[in-house]
């Protein structure tokens, strides 16, 4: 990996993490949303089941008072009954005394009875006409038993019927006061009922929200595993790149030593060389001397030189 594809290497991982920074951000925003919505949509549930266990108890108390009208109205059905069966009974009585009665109608009998008890009361009469006629009241008064006996039976199934319409008011009074608190209950039932599919319907939505939130949640932690491998990619490059500058750094260390060393070298080489040069000069212009000779005044200077050289080299 050369060093110009690293900077461009950390420069693509930066990028990469910033985009799933960004997916992470937005997916936590949907989350917080998905989380107020799912808490709202609880708080909601638990209203309403609040609401729902408030009719069931309103409900329970109107399906007990409906059980206690049905069983008032029934108890008193239930006297009617034998009511109906005394009534029934005097009927067949009264049928049987039908069967004795005389083919005179009641009415013609009271006006004939009527008739003889108006005659004796206003017209004078032997003894013998008297007797005669109060043997035919009699015999009237006889006759007219049957229906006297159907009457008191009539009057009896009257006082009955009276009876009975008591009871039957009573019933219905029941039955109404039942009925109207059925109808009161079966509304609440239905309020109830939709109240519980309302609950249901936020409940599903709350629980689609909740994995909604996890999933999104499960999401992130993949883009955050995502990120710390990009991460460790850009640590390692960067690592690499720091191992590479160590590297060149140590490599022109040893460069400018060596080269340093070649200069020392060099330099102690030259200066060993100029030493022989002005020597040899040097030499030559005191044998030049010594013969008389003339010398310029770089083999003077030289000559000078060498045995300041050597005066030093004695002094040492």
């Amino acid at each position: 990996m050369t060093e110009k594809t690293n900077p461009s290497q950390i420069t693509n991982i930066n990028q990469q993490i910033d985009a799933l920074k960004k997916q992470i951000t937005e997916a936590n925003a949907q989350i917080k949303k998905h989380i107020e919505q799912r808490d709202t949509l609880h708080d909601k549930v638990k209203k309403t089941r609040d609401e729902v266990n408030q009719l069931k108890t309103e409900r329970d108390i109107l399906n007990q008072k409906v059980k206690e009208l049905k069983a008032q109205r029934d108890a008193v059905r239930v006297q009617v009954a034998p009511i109906m069966e005394e009534i029934k009974a005097i009927d067949e009585k009264i049928e049987a005394l039908k069967k004795n009665l005389p083919r005179v109608s009641q009415r013609e009998l009271q006006e004939e009875h009527a008739a003889i008890e108006w005659k004796i009361a206003t017209t004078s009469l032997d003894l013998q006409d008297e007797r005669r006629l109060i043997e035919q009241v009699k015999a009237i008064e006889l006759q007219m038993s049957g229906y006297k006996k159907i009457d008191v039976q009539h009057k009896k199934i009257k006082v009955l019927i009276t009876k009975r319409k008591v009871f039957d008011e009573q019933a219905d009074v029941f039955h109404k006061e039942l009925t109207e608190t059925a109808k009161k209950s079966q509304d609440l039932h239905a309020s109830l009922m939709e109240k519980v599919n309302a609950m249901k319907r936020d409940k599903t939505e709350a629980d689609n929200l909740h994995q909604a939130f996890i999933a999104a949640k499960e999401n992130n932690n993949l883009l955050y595993q995502q990120i710390r491998l990009l991460i460790g990619q850009s640590s390692g490059i960067r690592n690499q790149m720091r191992d590479q500058y160590t590297t060149r750094r140590k490599d022109e260390d040893i460069r400018r030593a060596q080269e340093e060393a070649k200069r020392k070298e060099e330099q102690s080489q030259r200066a060993v060389k100029e030493a022989a040069i002005k020597e040899k000069i040097g030499t030559e212009a005191r044998e030049k001397l010594n013969r008389g000779e003339k010398v310029s005044w770089d083999e003077f200077a030289m000559m000078l030189g060498d045995n300041k050289d050597d005066d030093a080299k004695a002094q040492d």
